[in-house]
């Protein structure tokens, strides 16, 4: 099976396991009785069994005012913690050792005193993190740990002041944190099918949109990699790679680097919209451009291109290695090859799925930068419509799409006459009627 005609880099990654624990069924079991005593049981049970690799947390607390205020965790073991402030916005940091947070999932949406909002979750493979948005400028005062005495609880509190600008800026500026990386596994240089790099979009900490029902993208997104990965390898035909491997974040640089490091022929980026309105519906199937096809979808790439302010970290130029004459062609060559997979892609999803006005569009999205891999970012849907939400959610959907996005791989990798690249390609999936 011949390999597509650009030069890729070294070795892709598999990311360490998800941090959802069984600590959630002891929890809904538990549930029955009074809250406080389900709380207190579960945090015995789990402060006794030596073998939980992670601490859990099982609630979250805001109080105070535009002077002082504190937010305190409930876990079921101390653990490390720093805090650091960050800009634009504003806001305060708190990196944890991993955490399996077991909140409620309107938890952290309404701050109170100098916390706007919070949100939390897997930052990297070991490590959590808590970002607190402020709702004015504050700095950390300390991080205290309690043991309560009437079940054996950690209380976790980060004391939060109000500071003037001048301060805060100072402390934000003195704050560096390197974003995560994963460490790289090798990759069988011997095996000469085509590689593919599923990147399911968001995860851990950066939850990316949400159902009316509470569902959120990340979840929906990596169940439908998953499918779309077991779907790829029964083919026998093609490695496939995900980059991420559970709820984890993933910077958007590194999924593009993972994937190039990997020497991947095909990166494709799954993701799921939602906007202010109910009735819009349908797939899009994205590739990278400087200019955006229409204002919908510069906003969208924007949105998207945002993520990793959302899991608290800089976000400066993204890293662009096109650097000279030469690699720039690179560029506007896999530019092509890209347009013409998100044209078999359109080809093969519309007799299957519902799809968007004007399905084949361009924009700035970070994660399509790799000027040496064919790339595409295909939303599913939008979240903001039920219909889509439901269908993203059914298995029977995701059969017949992740078949059609098969078979237009396939396509993509057919020999020059038309001839598949590997023999036993799938036949097309009968039309439905989303």
């Amino acid at each position: 099976m011949p390999k597509m005609p650009f030069s890729p880099r070294s070795s892709l990654v598999s990311l360490a396991r998800a941090a959802f624990l069984g600590a959630g069924l002891i929890l809904i079991a538990a549930s029955a009785g009074p809250v406080e005593a389900a709380k207190a049981r579960l945090v015995a049970e789990l402060a006794t069994e030596r073998s939980e690799p992670a601490t859990v947390a099982i609630a979250a607390e805001v109080a105070g005012d535009r002077q002082a205020t504190r937010l305190t965790f409930t876990l079921s073991r101390a653990v490390e913690a720093r805090a650091f402030a960050m800009q634009r916005p504003d806001r305060i940091i708190l990196d944890l050792a991993e955490v399996n947070f077991q909140l409620p999932p309107e938890t952290g949406r309404q701050g109170e005193g100098l916390v706007a909002a919070f949100r939390y979750g897997l930052f990297a493979p070991g490590r959590s993190r808590v970002v607190v948005d402020l709702a004015q400028p504050a700095l950390v005062a300390g991080v205290e740990r309690n043991v309560r005495e009437s079940d054996g609880a950690t209380l976790l509190t980060v004391h939060l002041t109000k500071a003037d600008r001048a301060s805060f800026d100072k402390a934000a500026s003195q704050a560096s944190v390197p974003p995560p990386a994963a460490p790289a596994e090798p990759v069988n240089a011997a095996d000469k099918r085509p590689l593919i790099v599923i990147d399911p979009g968001h995860g851990g900490i950066d939850p990316g949109a949400k159902t009316s029902t509470g569902v959120f993208e990340k979840d929906l997104v990596f169940a439908f990699a998953q499918r779309f990965r077991e779907r790829l390898e029964a083919t026998k035909r093609y490695r496939v790679k995900l980059t991420r491997s559970g709820d984890v974040f993933i910077p958007l640089d590194e999924r593009v680097r993972l994937a190039r490091e990997a020497k991947a022929d095909l990166f494709v980026s799954i993701h799921a919209d939602s906007i202010s309105t109910s009735q819009v519906r349908g797939a899009t199937i994205y590739t990278g451009s400087k200019r955006a096809t229409d204002a919908e979808s510069a906003k969208l790439a924007d949105r998207e291109n945002k993520a990793d302010a959302a899991a608290g970290l800089e976000t400066g130029e993204p890293n662009d290695d096109v650097v000279d004459i030469l690699q720039d062609l690179t560029l506007r060559e896999t530019r092509g090859f890209s347009r013409r997979f998100a044209g078999h892609l359109v080809g093969e999803l519309d007799p299957v799925m519902r799809l968007n006005v004007n399905p084949q569009r361009e924009a700035a999205f970070r994660v399509l930068r790799a000027p040496d891999i064919p790339s595409v970012l295909v939303e599913l849907g939008y979240l903001s419509s039920r219909k889509d939400s439901d269908l993203i959610a059914s298995e029977e959907w995701r059969d017949k799409t992740t078949a059609a996005m098969t078979v237009a791989i396939d396509r993509f990798f057919a020999r020059p006459g038309g001839k598949e690249a590997a023999k036993g390609a799938p036949p097309r999936p009968a039309a439905v009627s989303p």
